[in-house]
């Protein structure tokens, strides 16, 4: 935990053990550093305190593993290294990036994909489709879970959250009927970079809109230059661990490939910002949605002139963040650029990455995807 005072201009003291005890959100190496910071402080404080109430309801989540995955890892009883080893999935496949010792986007090989396999049996992955149409909105990683028959001491959903996070966006815009009445959906999505190294689970996409093309355009500075315009087809879901389920037989020269016409679910790769790319990216139709997973609004100045040509083209945008707050500056952000409060209110991604985020610089709980909002 860093000093929520520092640079303030005093050097700090020692580590941040003084809590504020109004709000407990942030830490202080000494009173005069909370003293100096109060001025700036004060602006969130209240905020601040009702979100540190909801403490109890971002841990909640329907796994066996959820203590674990929460509680555990933000006291520091256990670490996300620990979690995935004891799973047989530490720097494997599909999970190398879900540690702080795995692999970056920077790593990002020559290959299509790094990997389209869960490490996992097919007891606990959605390597196959599902056994039933989805009879109603899915609302829960429990409803999930359920649907795709999945025993809850499965790890899939922490890296689920992505393509659910989009399935959750595409409901809250309201285009939720539409994907039964169109072949095609469209949607652009902003600054990958964990993603790049785990695009085989947007297979589940498949899934979840059946019988509808999905084309996600991916724009974002962290694609590296030598993958820039690439296109990836996915024909069907990531695969199991096991060498003779039939899903190897069925994904057989499918799972990813370059240009195949009857991809239901096709990504392309782009390098920049979604300003300088719009015009080539849309040239021929408008998205019908635009997501921005935990984009950092408040924290880049070049999310401007996005947000600025967004407003212009007025479509659904959707944005997640890993905690309330940022997503509360990034709307005041939003409105400041556009003059409107959000299209939808910041609320709870009930698809969020069921595991807490090490070393997060406020004594909230953050989780990726944790909370939504839209312009």
């Amino acid at each position: 935990m860093e000093c929520a005072g520092k640079g303030s201009g005093t050097r700090c003291l020692g580590p941040a053990r003084k809590r504020c005890g109004s709000c407990g959100a942030v830490s202080y190496c000494s009173a005069s550093h909370q003293i100096s910071h109060w001025k700036v402080h004060r602006e969130e404080c209240e905020r601040l305190e009702r979100q540190m109430k909801n403490l109890d309801l971002l841990n909640d989540f329907p796994f066996t593993f959820s203590q674990e995955s929460t509680v555990q890892i933000s006291e520091k009883q256990e670490s996300r290294c620990s979690f995935l080893r004891k799973r047989g999935i530490h720097q494997v496949g599909l999970w190398v990036c879900e540690c702080h010792c795995g692999a970056s986007v920077t790593s990002f090989g020559n290959s299509r994909l790094e990997s389209d396999t869960w490490n996992l049996s097919n007891i606990l992955c959605p390597c196959r489709g599902p056994s039933s149409p989805i009879a109603k909105a899915l609302c829960s990683w429990k409803d999930y879970y359920e649907w795709r028959c999945i025993p809850l001491q499965s790890p899939v959903s922490l890296l689920l959250h992505w393509p659910l996070t989009v399935y959750h966006a595409i409901q809250l815009a309201g285009l939720g009927s539409l994907t039964s009445e169109i072949s095609k959906l469209r949607i652009h999505y902003l600054g990958p970079e964990k993603e790049l190294l785990q695009l085989a689970v947007f297979g589940e996409l498949h899934a979840v809109f059946p019988g509808v093309f999905v084309r996600i355009e991916l724009i974002g500075p962290a694609v590296p230059h030598h993958r820039d315009g690439d296109k990836i087809d996915l024909h069907s879901y990531a695969h199991c661990i096991e060498q003779d389920c039939d899903c190897r037989y069925k994904n057989e020269n499918a799972s990813c490939s370059i240009g195949h016409a009857s991809s239901a679910v096709t990504l392309q790769l782009h390098r920049g910002y979604y300003h300088d790319r719009f015009l080539d990216i849309s040239k021929d139709s408008l998205p019908h949605l635009v997501i921005a997973p935990n984009a950092g609004v408040a924290a880049y100045a070049s999310w401007l002139p996005t947000i600025e040509l967004i407003k212009e083209i007025n479509v659904p945008a959707v944005f997640s963040d890993y905690c309330e707050e940022a997503c509360n500056l990034a709307a005041c952000c939003i409105n400041a650029v556009t003059n409107q409060p959000p299209r939808l209110p910041i609320q709870l991604n009930p698809f969020r990455q069921p595991m807490v985020v090490e070393d997060s610089p406020l004594h909230l709980p953050c989780y990726s995807n944790c909370f939504l909002f839209a312009m």
